[in-house]
Formats: structure tokens, sequence, C-alpha cells
């Protein structure tokens, strides 16, 4: 039996970076000894769980496809339903998601949406100072004391009907660095879940609100029953109900659209839906499937959610949790309004309704919109076609589905543009990133971690395994050219005003590194963690 956290004192933790005098309060002793016991619990089966997805990658790289499993097919197969929904999350058309920052938090929650996903994960560059902020911002917005004053004097304050507060840590590949446990980093997924769960789960239940939580980038039903080993855990040792916490699962990369009834199944107690985490789930297509020349993909503006592979991802996953009795929620509109220009405005507007709609008409039970300006343009969509407070009723039956549709390639063109704005991204975003910002305007779409993954993973695609990878207009897609087109962004972006500027140096050296290697890098944020965590780590010293 597990010893409560209160008993197991935390002497071999150590913290590798300065803590504001503001935030040392939530690393208190007791709240030590909680993530300590948490690390000390399950890191063992989060180590070889990535080891398995290795493993797996390995076996992909040697031509062996993702398929569905035939050792859970009892599962598939079975006639089950997971646990009943909170009256809390029965309407759920339109989510907002962004960063964990303080007027961030204020305007979504105040924003119209049902509800705000406050993200430590792709918008949230993880520097210790973002981090302890974010659990900071999110503790004072649950105790109802959230508030902030701009420069300029302006105050903003939750207002009286806000948006239910769901959050999303970390996934299980990325370590936090700043905060070690009997000599190792503990997992960001546990300290972003643990220490929020410990300063609010208590108030949150008492409220009928949870705990709330997404789970970003599973893989397997394995990694998704060891969440559930961890929620489980931790209401046991705070006391909350079992089951009280609930979750729902980002459906983002491509083995996992493979195992969505085992993911459901392993959380049947409190999962209450599967989100289609679209931009991931193109990168993760792209990574898997990074030694296969048939499955190259054209440049990611023609990757839209039309295209065969992505559809019938969205269509299984609508029948899947309905069949199960979950939410089936839609993907991100990334757009943000273009000022100045009302034409391109109402174009980009277009844009986010008719994706909305597709997903309405499709049978998903909401969607998510990066900005606050566009939850009354989703909502106005979903209202007209969806009267019910969701679509469980509907149960895409027609849907059939198989293991070639999810695989298949998606026909297009490389434009020289669509090259040279792979690298453009990349570059902002990287720069932004090392310099602590995880969410990036760029070109009127709110650019996070994922859209630069697609970017920087077409990059190492087109540039090593395409078969004689050539730009529409005949030219040759080679690494000399790549190198002088990043030369020339990173001169034009050096003198530019953008998030990051001193940073894009440094960006663009390590996007060269990684477009150049050999074999491609499992993640874009994991390969350039270590510079932040060198950086803070100097300013401790």
């Amino acid at each position: 039996m597990a010893q409560p956290a209160s008993r197991l004192l935390p002497a071999q933790v150590e913290i590798r970076a300065a803590v504001s005098a503001e935030a040392s309060g939530l690393l208190s002793e007791s709240a030590r000894a909680f993530l300590a016991d948490l690390h000390r619990q399950f890191e063992p089966r989060r180590r070889a769980l990535l080891h398995r997805r290795s493993e797996q990658q390995a076996r992909r790289d040697a031509g062996v496809l993702p398929d569905f499993r035939a050792d859970t097919r009892a599962i598939r197969d079975g006639d089950w339903r997971v646990a009943p929904i909170p009256s809390a999350l029965l309407d759920r058309r339109v989510e907002i998601t962004g960063p964990v920052e303080r007027k961030m938090i204020i305007n979504a929650l105040n924003s119209g949406a049902r509800v705000f996903m406050a993200d430590f994960e792709d918008s949230t560059a993880p520097t210790f100072t973002n981090l302890l902020d974010g659990q900071r911002n999110l503790r004072d917005a649950v105790a109802g004391s959230i508030e902030y004053t701009s420069p300029e004097g302006k105050r903003y304050r939750v207002g009286p009907d806000p948006a239910v507060l769901m959050v999303r840590p970390r996934g299980w590949h990325l370590p936090e660095a700043h905060f070690e446990i009997d000599g190792e980093p503990m997992s960001g997924a546990l300290f972003d879940f643990g220490l929020f769960a410990f300063h609010n789960a208590a108030t949150l239940q008492a409220r009928d609100r949870g705990p709330y939580f997404y789970l970003p980038k599973l893989e397997c039903h394995e990694e998704a029953a060891l969440w559930d080993a961890v929620l489980r855990h931790t209401e046991m040792e705070l006391g909350l109900p079992r089951g009280a916490m609930k979750v729902t699962v980002l459906i983002e990369t491509l083995p996992a659209v493979f195992e969505m009834d085992e993911i459901l199944y392993a959380l049947r107690e409190r999962v209450t839906g599967l989100n289609c985490g679209r931009w991931d789930y193109i990168f993760s297509y792209i990574k898997t499937l990074r030694a296969h020349p048939d499955r190259v993909l054209p440049e990611r503006g023609q990757v839209v959610m039309s295209v065969p592979f992505l559809k019938a991802y969205s269509e299984l996953l609508i029948r899947t949790c309905h069949r199960r009795g979950a939410f089936a929620m839609g993907g991100m509109a990334a757009q943000i309004p273009i000022n100045g220009d009302a034409q391109a405005n109402a174009a980009a507007l277009d844009k986010v309704r008719a994706d909305k709609r597709r997903e309405v008409d499709a049978g998903h039970d909401g969607t998510w919109v990066a900005h606050p300006a566009l939850v009354p343009v989703a909502r106005e969509i979903f209202d007209a076609q969806m009267p019910k407070p969701n679509q469980r009723h509907v149960s895409r039956a027609d849907v059939v589905v198989d293991r070639d549709t999810l695989l298949a390639p998606c026909v297009g063109s490389i434009t020289r543009a669509g090259f040279a704005a792979n690298i453009e991204i990349c570059l902002r975003y990287l720069a932004a990133w090392l310099d602590g910002q995880g969410c990036v305007p760029i070109h009127h779409l709110m650019e996070d971690a994922a859209t630069a993954e697609i970017s920087r993973a077409q990059l190492w695609q087109w540039l090593h395994i395409a078969r004689e990878p050539r730009f529409d207009d005949g030219g040759v897609i080679e690494l000399e050219g790549f190198a002088c087109e990043l030369e020339s962004a990173r001169a034009r972006l050096s003198v530019q005003a953008i998030p990051g500027q001193s940073r894009v140096r440094a960006a663009a050296a390590l996007l060269d590194r990684l477009t150049r290697a050999d074999v491609l890098a499992d993640f874009l944020t994991l390969a350039a963690i270590d510079q932040l965590a060198a950086a803070e780590g100097a300013a401790l010293h």
C-alpha cells in the first residue's frame, strides 16, 4: 500500500531554478512531499512506457505499419460505456484554450466559451517562472481572487458566469528539469498535474467542478492506464471521492487513433470524451511514418480536414466516442482578428465558419478556438446546428474506417513559398519559445508548438525521405537551398521587432541541426529544453 505523501519527507528534492517570493508558497514542504510521492510511485512505469514508444517507433522505421491491436479486440467488440458525465460538462459547444498567463486566464474565463483549457503544454514555454506563475494564477482563479492591472491601468476581473476550468499538463515525454527528486528530473506531466491538484482539487470538488483535465500526447492505452492510476492515487491522497477527477483525452498521435476504444476503456470511470488534436496529429503522422517515402505529405496548407486520412480520423473518433457515451470534440481554429483589413478579416472568419460547420454536421459535440473573438463565431454555428447540449445521439454508424484509410497518403504539391513559410514559422516560434513565450501570433494565426512541429518535420521529410523531391515549378528540394533560405530568414528576422528577436540566431542554429540530422527528432521542445534549463540555472548561480 502506498505510504501517505505527508510521511514521505522530500529530503532528496532539489530545485534548480530561482523561485520568486510570490511563488515560493506553492512549493511548501507538504507540496514537495506530495510531488515526491507521485514521482516515486509512478516514474518507473512512465520510463518503461517511454521505452516502449521507442521500440514501437523502431518497428515502424523497419517497415511495420500501425494497425488495430489483435490483443485488445475484446475491448473494441465489447458492449460497455463510460461513466456518467458531470452536469458541468454536458454542454461543451465552444472551448477556448491558451497559456496560463494571468490576463489570458481572465479573458478566457470571461470569453463566453463553455470551457477554458489552461495549457501548461504546447502554448507555454516551460521556464520555471512560467510554470510557477501559471500555477499561482490558476490557484487565484480557483479561489475567485484573480485580478490583473495592465501597464496602462486597465483592470481585469472574472465575471459572474465564467467558463468551466480544465487544465492540460505536459505530455509523458517531457521532463521537469528544474525539479529533481532522488537525483532525477521529475516528469513534467506529474509536476503540472500534481501541483495543481494539491492546491486546488478540494476546492473544485466542493463546487462540483472536478477537477477536470485534458491529457495530451498519449500513444497507447497503457499510457492512459498510467494516468488512471495517477488520478486514482491522487484522489485517495487528497481525500476525494473515487472518480471525482474527470479527463478528456486528446487524440493527437497516429498510434492513438488505433486505440481509441482501449483508451476510453482504460479511463472509463473518469473520461468524458476525446478531442481531435488535428495539428499534432498531422505532425505525428509525419513522425510515425518518417521512414516511409510513400507517406510524404504536401505543404501544410494543403493538408486540410477533408483529405482522406484526416476525415477518417475525425469521423472514427465521433463514432467511437458516441458508441461509448463520451463526447467527440472538434479541433482548433487558430485564426486571430486581422485589425485594419476588414476584407481579410471577413475571409478568415468565413474559413472558421466553414470549418465549424463541417464539425457540427459530422457530429462533433463541440469545438476549440484560440482567441476570444472567435467564441461567438463558433457558438453561432453550433447553436444553429446543435439545439441540444451535445450530439451523443448521433451514432455515425455509417462510418467504416480501416487501417489503410487512416494511413492514406495525401496528394498535393510543395511550393517555394510553402517551403519558405515553414522555415519562417519555425524560426519565429523557436525564437519566441527560447525567450519564454509558448504561444505566438504569426501571420494572423496563433501558433504553438504543434504547428512549429509540423513545419520542421515537413522540412526534414522533404529533404531526407521524399523520392525525387521537387517544387511545383520543377526545382529540386535540397539542403543547399534550405541553407540559403534559412540564412535569408535569419538575417531578415534578426532586425524585425518580433517576439524573441534576440534568440533568432540560436533558433536558426537549432533548426539547422534538426533539419540536417539523419533521424527526425521526436519533439522540437525536447530538443530545445536544455537551453531553457541552462539559462535559468545560470540565473540561479
